[in-house]
């Protein structure tokens, strides 16, 4: 392990269990065909393991005081970038590839949400995620219908594919060692898996209907796309909604959708 300050700030837990590198990487399914994006380089492990196995790797370090570390690793097909991916442009981020790429990443936990969310909902080359994250997020990510984990990010990233979870690490593989154990989570995206949904407008339905977790389908909805519940009521006659959302599947949703928006 290098000699570095961590910051909590930036949310620094770097692995360096070399088998355990080499399973994400294969759990991702990278190969000298792919172009790889990671987010947070760390102390550029996982980036080395990457780099053996991919075409090409665009890496992303917020850490500046990382710069001279990561360069001296000399890893020809690799690119840090050294800027904040969350801020930064989708655009610009892609503008990195030539084709489609892979994400992978073992991402800070206080990133992870929004960091999901802005390449589900902009991203036009991203074809797979592959992650660490929060072993309680990950149970969000892949719950099944009607449980207390099933909510927004389970129903968007059904929205756009699949998720598994392909291991789940133990947090004293990790250093600094954080309070909790990881898991790593593989989301496998589906170009028009859903072509005549528009995704902003699904997005904002499913955020809506979450909105408040104990109330039904009729008050949140209501509330959300600013229409009385009888108005409501009457648009959506076959639709029972005394129900709350986490009792509706991905494809419930996408009925619910075409009603409201296509009649």
């Amino acid at each position: 392990m290098i000699e570095h300050n961590f910051k909590k700030k930036f949310g620094q837990n770097f692995l360096t269990d070399t088998n355990l590198l080499s399973a994400i990487v294969s759990d991702a399914g990278i190969t000298k065909e792919d172009q790889v994006l990671e987010i947070g380089a760390g102390a550029g492990a996982l980036t080395t393991e990457l780099a053996k196995r991919a075409k090409k790797v665009v890496s992303f370090e917020i850490d500046t005081d990382l710069i001279s570390h990561l360069n001296s690793l000399g890893l020809a097909n690799t690119e840090f970038v050294f800027e904040d991916a969350l801020k930064k442009d989708i655009k610009e981020i892609e503008g990195y590839f030539d084709d489609n790429y892979k994400l992978v990443a073992n991402l800070p936990y206080y990133i992870t949400t929004p960091l999901i969310f802005k390449f589900l909902e902009n991203s036009t080359k991203l074809t797979s995620l592959t992650i660490m994250v929060q072993k309680e997020v990950a149970e969000r990510i892949v719950a099944n219908c009607g449980g207390k984990d099933y909510g927004i990010l389970t129903v968007m990233i059904n929205f756009f594919g699949s998720a598994k979870i392909t291991r789940i690490v133990n947090r004293k593989l990790f250093y600094p060692e954080p309070n909790v154990d990881s898991a790593l989570v593989r989301i496998d995206l589906q170009k028009n898996k859903f072509p005549n949904v528009d995704r902003q407008k699904f997005s904002s339905l499913i955020k809506g209907a979450f909105s408040m977790r104990r109330k039904t389908l009729l008050n949140n909805l209501s509330s959300a796309l600013s229409i009385s519940k009888e108005n409501l009521q009457k648009s959506l006659p076959h639709f029972d909604l005394s129900k709350r959302a986490e009792t509706l599947n991905i494809d419930e949703f996408i009925q619910l959708y075409d009603v409201i928006y296509n009649n």
